[in-house]
This record gives structure tokens, sequence and C-alpha cells, in this order.
């Protein structure tokens, strides 16, 4: 009986060659194609344009760190528990990528694909795509649905990151129906929630990425693709300041016990 054939269009290797996506590894790739351009034909395989290489690596950038948030914390303090495990620091941070942090971007992407998805025609204009948007929020008040995408816990007048996210993808012509509405829902949502939040650069990321035609399923591995980047950056730091075990020390020096409390 003859062994299975796996047919793979990935990375492939003979004894004197690697293939990956039809091309010569050795060859026709490194120090040809950048990580970014690379990891965008990886999931998609097909070769990005230069414009959707730029969109797509902004959003690299944008999500590979944002300061000492939890997935950066535990990071640190796993390397400081196990320094002789750094893919274990890694993992941990990358585990923490949910719904409240670097999650978003996937929340947002998958959230406005379905409103769109049920649109026959898309609007051509901003009073068409705010008149969606108005409907969109106005359902989500209706139903108690959270909106993801917006606010922010540290941008309270606004994410960096949103505008100009907004500006790289209409100069590369990339501001699609996805951007478009994300951009909508910005203007009308004061109207319905009575208060104003910042688009955030998590839900932007989701729109463009989206906007890109890359898998749905696959906008939360891009964002923890860059966010590895970011507690790589974390662990160097911590090998040159360490501040972990300060973090440790502040809880553990500072707390009390008290009595259970078996209704809480």
């Amino acid at each position: 009986m003859a062994d299975p054939v796996y047919e793979t269009a990935l990375g492939a290797s003979t004894r004197d060659r690697i293939t990956l996506l039809g091309q010569d590894l050795a060859e026709d790739v490194m120090g040809t194609v950048g990580f970014g351009e690379l990891a965008f034909w990886l999931a998609t395989q097909r070769r990005p344009s230069p414009g959707e290489t730029r969109v797509f690596e902004a959003v690299l950038a944008a999500l590979a760190d944002h300061g000492f948030t939890p997935t950066a914390i535990v990071t640190r303090l796993t390397y400081l528990s196990a320094p002789d495990s750094v893919q274990g620091a890694l993992a941990a941070g990358l585990l923490g990528g949910g719904s409240r942090f670097l999650g978003v971007t996937e929340d947002c992407g998958r959230f406005l694909h379905a409103v769109l998805s049920e649109v026959d025609t898309l609007p051509d204009d901003d009073g068409g795509w705010d008149a969606l948007a108005l409907e969109t929020v106005e359902e989500c008040r209706a139903q108690k649905r959270f909106l993801p995408g917006l606010g922010h816990h540290v941008h309270k007048d606004g994410d960096p990151r949103t505008p100009r996210l907004f500006a790289i993808a209409d100069e590369e012509g990339l501001r699609g129906p996805h951007l478009e509405l994300f951009a909508a829902i910005g203007r009308v949502h004061p109207r319905v929630l009575g208060k104003t939040l910042p688009l955030n650069g998590a839900g932007v990321c989701g729109a463009a990425l989206a906007d890109l035609g890359l898998p749905l399923e696959l906008l939360r591995g891009f964002a923890l693709l860059a966010r590895t980047a970011g507690l790589i950056g974390q662990l160097a730091e911590e090998l040159r300041h360490p501040v972990a075990n300060d973090i440790f020390l502040s809880v553990d020096l500072n707390n009390r016990s008290v009595p259970p409390d078996p209704h809480a």
C-alpha cells in the first residue's frame, strides 16, 4: 500500500531545497520578502500588493505594544518565575489576548462583517453609511449588546492610532466597507448612547484587516503575531531594567488577610 501524500502550498523540503508558497525559500524569499509581506502571503496564499503590505504592517505596528498591559505584565512575571522558559513567558502573555485586550481586533472585524453581510446594497455616501451605522447602534442598544471597538481606558479623547490607520488606508485606496461602517459608527453613536466614545486602535485594526480580505477566523491571530514582537521587547527590557520582582513584591508585601466570604 502506497504511503499517503499530504499536499501543501506552504513549506516543503527536499534534500537540497526548501520551497515556500511556490518560491525557492533561500533564493526568492530570504532577503527579498519582508516579514509582514510574508505573513500576509502565508495566510492568503497570494502575494499582497505594496499598498496592502503597508496597511497590514501598519496594523502590526499598531498592535505590537501598548505599555504595561496585562499581557506584558504576565509575560514579565512568568519570566521572573521561570527564566529558563522564554517560550512559557511569551505563551503566558499571548494567552491573555481575549475579549478585553487584543481580541477586540477579531471581535470588531467579525461584528462589522456580520452587519455588512445583511445589507443588499452598500451605501455610496456618508449619509447612507451614517443611516446604516445608526440602525446598527440602535439595534445593539435595544438588545443590550456590546459594540466592539468603542472606548478606551486611557485614550478617552481619541486613540491616536485610529486616524492614522484611516489615513494610510485612504492613501493606498484600501478604505473598504468595514472601515467605512466603523467610521460611521464613530460619527453617529453619541446620538444613541448619549456620550462620545473613541474608536479604539484594536477596533480599527480589525476593520482594516477585514477590508484586506484576511480570514475573519484568523484576525486575532494577526493581533497575536503583532503582540509577540512587543512581548519579546518586554522581555528584552526586563533583562536590562527588571521590574517584575517589584510588581510581585508590591502585591506580596501589601496584602492583608480577611475572613472568607462565602456569599461573594
